[in-house]
């Protein structure tokens, strides 16, 4: 493969939401697996409860990945506390608790493995959110050999990081094909690169943003044989949820 990109010291293989689907989501079980699987750099989302906690959610809702109800811009910390984010996963995980990014952060640097922090905001709370998640990771990662990755879908939330902690590094997350004018909101956000939907990361878009300078990492990658692919054309990193087989199954390309 390429060889890494000097703004790209991170590991090549991440895994999506902490542990793939080796564990429930965004849980420190899920931190756990990640790093019982071999993996250097985990991935994982964090948005603020109704008090301001950030903590690790992907949905705007408590519903899909809890016993709970209701959207976690109207719970307060204590109530989250109450609820069990393993349970739906089974038995092996019930009681399993929403952690807080401080929990996230003590667990993955004991383990010595790296963060992709998605800063995920509940709908209509984009600055406040990348504010507060950037100051809180410049905190907890204060020292730490590399640091963390941010990256958002949200450019308001990208520019508040920015303007909360301007020393961590951010990508921007794009959704849907990579748009003509990708290098303008990149440079504008200050971002050292973008992470783009494996879906879209055909072999034109992944050499022009190469060429550009841009790092580039690719999600959600669960076959083998296209993660050689994506690194055969230079990309930096992929996201997986196969744990137990993508990384495995590329040998030579961990880093």
């Amino acid at each position: 493969m390429s060889p890494s990109h000097p703004a790209w010291p991170w590991p090549a293989f991440i895994a999506h939401r902490g542990g793939g689907r080796l564990a429930p989501e965004n849980t420190l079980a899920a931190m756990r697996a990640g790093a019982a699987a071999g993996f250097g750099m985990v991935e994982f989302d964090v948005k603020l409860s109704g008090d301001g906690m950030p903590f690790l959610l992907h949905d705007d809702t408590v519903d899909r990945t809890s016993d709970g109800h209701g959207l976690a811009s109207e719970l307060d910390w204590r109530a989250l506390g109450g609820m069990d984010f393993g349970g739906w996963r089974g038995p092996d995980f019930a009681g399993e608790p929403a952690p807080s990014l401080y929990a996230v952060a003590r667990c993955t640097r004991a383990h010595g493995i790296h963060s992709n922090i998605e800063i995920k905001p509940a709908t209509g709370h984009d600055a406040e959110t990348g504010t507060a998640v950037a100051r809180e990771a410049a905190r907890l990662w204060a020292g730490a050999a590399l640091p963390p990755l941010l990256s958002s879908f949200s450019e308001a939330a990208l520019e508040a990081a920015r303007a909360a902690a301007p020393g961590l590094p951010r990508a921007l997350l794009i959704e849907g094909p990579v748009p003509a004018d990708w290098r303008a909101r990149q440079r504008g956000l200050g971002c050292i690169g973008l992470n783009i939907d494996t879906r879209h990361a055909d072999e034109a878009a992944v050499r022009d943003i190469l060429d550009q300078g841009a790092t580039l990492a690719v999600w959600t990658v669960n076959d083998p044989a296209r993660a050689r692919t994506l690194f055969g054309w230079g990309c930096h990193a992929v996201f997986t949820d196969e744990l137990d087989h993508v990384r495995a199954d590329a040998p030579g390309l961990a880093r």
